[in-house]
């Protein structure tokens, strides 16, 4: 049989397979260290993909390394028995000796990322017995090449980085796992008063018939108050909004495994975000959500701690000592220089990445969050000096943070109409400061994503780009229909569709193909953080809190006694929670497209459509995050896509159509209600949304505000009701608008989370009247 590979091709392999695992494996952590921190700031899939693939690659080439490794020192340890080996190829196993330890330190990864996913932290006992194995590998690397070893001491000291890197990465992982994230958070036990030595006290005073009563002392710490300060609250920079954001973090990254929080914390948590702007607020809570990240998916709890300084200048120490004596006392003329190159780059490579990880770990929040200027200093001259450099270090890093700060700039949308939008340069962003969109309408026709706030150029070029990209689509589609080609592109369309659904892709496809991305803005935070704080502001005890936090809009329609909001309640209150995302996004979407415009309601109204795409989006393409809320919202998109696609192809309407598309819906009569005519067989709500954009029609000036309104409440109670690991996980990927929403909703005490009233200090028996 002939051998499929020629020997020239198996000579190549044998001879650079380990020197390009190596260098791949160095590769691949330098790219993570540089640009794993990007997938905090961005949505983008195929970054997104790309982080992930480096991920998994990095560990598989660092252990496929060390096994080639360990296998090429077994040939040589067979071959020095025999006695056939040359001196150069045992001076070379010295060398790959020497390679082993690098790839300990590989398999530790980089400080910005430990963990791609928050399952990744539960196989943290996993990682441990990896490192047990991968250590052992490695020694057995090393004793093979023992006595007669030349870089043995530098061997013996990159194996000791490795062994604390690694370590690092497995005791990160172990803190970030749930079972000890929820730990690290309790308390130590209250027993509270002690009750069955009052009791026998009282018991004998009433045996001696003494009268006798017991008083309750309340803790000092732990008064509840009721109703909140009306004192505004400025930040003045941004090292005061990183400390505050710590502060809070400290208290509600309890959230995240559904611990319950105290009265007190819940007011003083209200009274601060009451009285801040909305912009502050948006600043604290995103410095938050990255605390939140870095503790999940970094190294960050393990590095910035005493003994991680402390590990840390050991395992930096050990390699700059092994690149000084490989330098200056390892005689290298016996080794091959190839060799000798990539065992420099390796070196330097090492050292080079834990100098960008220090200045990371130095430029981070936490070291912002964990100054704290003392008032009371010693007399010592150190402790002066020490202060000193401290404040001057706070004063760099403080200005440093101003370029962290949230940037808006300012756009013209309409004549009159200007939209603040969020635009932090992607390397200073906390998350990726723009809004997903689904259209069911667009996606039908299956046009084109397009943005709801279209900022306006002024450039001729893109005026004349436009008119070109109109002209060659409007000239292909006559084309098209000359040469009758349309059916035959149709139906490879068909094909190309069930293809892609067969093999599983058409979520990920559709997500690509047709979902949007809307710049944040200003006025739309500004707009939800005042629905929430109003709403707070009636939340004093908590069963109304429980009842704010339960509304997906009736408490709008509630507020309003006009009869004409009540023939609105049933589209909320007495359909499914997705139901009510369908019906309200397809009213939306049909008035939205037949409205005239007003710039009176003009913000209104965009705020109504970015929110309802955005809900469709989370409702599709989010399952994860709605899981808790979506119901059989699926089944509803489905069916309603399926006779929207037929209604359209009756009408026989085209991709660029979506006005046009919208008044043929609206027009058609909705007199009987569509269940009366098709049964509940089809979960269609195509025409119940059509009969609610007509009523909505009756509110006139009003319909924009009310329908802006119902979607922040819409919002609110996913943000509260979806699982808050959905949330935490969500922040690996770019973030969303309703993990902001969720959080910002917990500071403002709405919520369930609030549970445990004020403590007492002691019981005390009163003898007499």
């Amino acid at each position: 049989m002939v051998n499929p590979i020629p020997d020239s091709v198996k000579k190549i392999w044998e001879h650079w397979n380990i020197r390009g695992a190596l260098m791949f494996s160095l590769l691949l952590q330098t790219l993570l260290v540089l640009f794993a921190p990007s997938r905090k700031r961005t949505s983008r899939k195929l970054i997104i993909l790309l982080i992930w693939s480096g991920y998994l690659l990095a560990d598989a080439t660092a252990t496929f390394a060390v096994g080639l490794i360990s296998n090429s020192q077994s040939n040589f340890g067979s071959d020095r028995k025999a006695q056939k080996t040359k001196n150069s190829d045992r001076e070379n196993s010295d060398l790959l000796a020497f390679w082993a330890p690098f790839l300990l330190v590989h398999l530790g990864g980089p400080d910005t990322i430990t963990a791609f996913a928050l399952e990744d932290n539960e196989l943290w006992l996993r990682h441990l017995l990896a490192l047990v194995f991968q250590a052992v590998a490695t020694g057995y690397v090393f004793i093979q090449t023992l006595p007669e070893n030349k870089v043995m001491i530098p061997t013996f000291l990159l194996f000791l980085a490795g062994i604390i890197k690694y370590s690092e990465r497995t005791r990160s992982l172990y803190l970030a796992s749930m079972d000890r994230f929820r730990d690290s958070m309790l308390k130590e036990p209250d027993p509270g008063p002690n009750y069955a030595k009052l009791m026998e006290e009282y018991a004998s005073k009433k045996q001696a018939k003494l009268p006798t009563q017991i008083i309750m002392i309340p803790e000092p710490e732990k008064v509840n108050t009721t109703g909140i300060a009306r004192e505004k609250i400025i930040l003045k920079n941004q090292l005061e909004v990183v400390q505050k954001a710590y502060e809070f973090f400290q208290v509600f990254r309890g959230l995240i495994v559904d611990l319950i929080f105290s009265f007190k914390e819940r007011n003083d948590s209200r009274e601060f975000f009451y009285n801040i702007s909305a912009e502050d607020a948006l600043r604290v809570i995103e410095a938050e959500l990255n605390f939140m990240y870095e503790v999940l998916f970094t190294k960050v709890v393990v590095v910035q701690s005493k003994w991680g300084y402390f590990f840390r200048l050991i395992s930096f120490g050990s390699v700059v000592a092994a690149l000084c004596v490989f330098h200056f006392y390892v005689k290298k003329e016996s080794f091959d220089g190839f060799d000798v190159g990539v065992t420099y780059a390796l070196l330097f490579g090492a050292i080079g990445l834990d100098i960008v990880a220090f200045l990371m770990a130095i430029f981070s929040d936490w070291r912002a969050a964990l100054h704290k200027s003392s008032d009371n200093i010693s007399e010592s001259c150190w402790s002066y000096i020490a202060e000193f450099v401290s404040n001057q270090a706070m004063m760099i890093f403080s200005k440093f943070l101003t370029i962290k700060k949230s940037k808006w700039r300012k756009y013209e949308i309409e004549p009159d109409v200007n939209f603040m939008f969020l635009d932090t340069p992607i390397f200073f962003r906390r998350w990726s400061g723009c809004i997903s969109g689904h259209n069911l309408v667009r996606y039908c026709l299956k046009g084109r994503p397009s943005k709801i706030c279209s900022i306006k150029k002024r450039t001729c070029c893109a005026v004349i780009t436009k008119k070109i990209h109109q002209s060659i689509s409007n000239g292909t589609e006559k084309v098209i229909q000359f040469t009758h080609m349309e059916t035959p592109i149709k139906q490879l369309g068909i094909l190309k569709d069930t293809v892609i659904e067969f093999i599983g892709l058409k979520d990920f496809v559709d997500e690509i193909t047709y979902v949007s991305k809307e710049p944040f803005t200003k006025e739309l935070w500004e707009f939800i953080f005042d629905e929430l704080r109003g709403k707070s502001s009636f939340a004093d005890d908590p069963e109304t809190a429980k009842r704010i936090y339960a509304a997906r809009g009736d408490w709008v329609l509630q507020n309003n006694d006009s009869d004409k909001y009540q023939e609105l309640m049933p589209y909320v209150s007495d359909v499914g929670y997705d139901q009510s995302i369908l019906l309200w996004h397809v009213a939306t979407e049909l008035l939205y497209n037949t409205d005239a415009d007003d710039s009176k309601s003009y913000s209104y109204r965009e705020f109504s459509k970015t929110i309802a795409d955005y809900m469709l989006y989370l409702l599709i393409m989010q399952p994860g995050i709605m899981q808790a809320v979506a119901g059989i919202g699926k089944i509803r998109f489905r069916d309603t896509c399926a006779e929207t696609v037929r209604f359209f192809v009756r009408k026989g309407l085209r991709s660029h159509e979506e006005k046009r598309a919208c008044q043929c819906i609206l027009e058609v009569d909705t007199e009987v209600k569509p269940i009366a005519v098709k049964g509940d067989r089809s979960k269609s709500v195509l025409f119940d949304g059509s009969m609610l954009a007509q009523e909505l029609q009756k509110l006139k000036e009003k319909k924009w505000e009310t329908m802006s309104k119902v979607w922040v409440e819409l919002l609110s109670y996913a943000a509260s009701h979806c699982r808050a690991n959905a949330h935490a996980q969500q922040v690996s990927k770019g973030g969303e608008l309703i993990t902001l929403v969720w959080l910002l909703m917990a500071h403002l005490g709405l919520g369930q989370q609030f549970q445990i009233n004020e403590g007492h200090a002691r019981a005390k028996l009163i003898v007499g009247k």
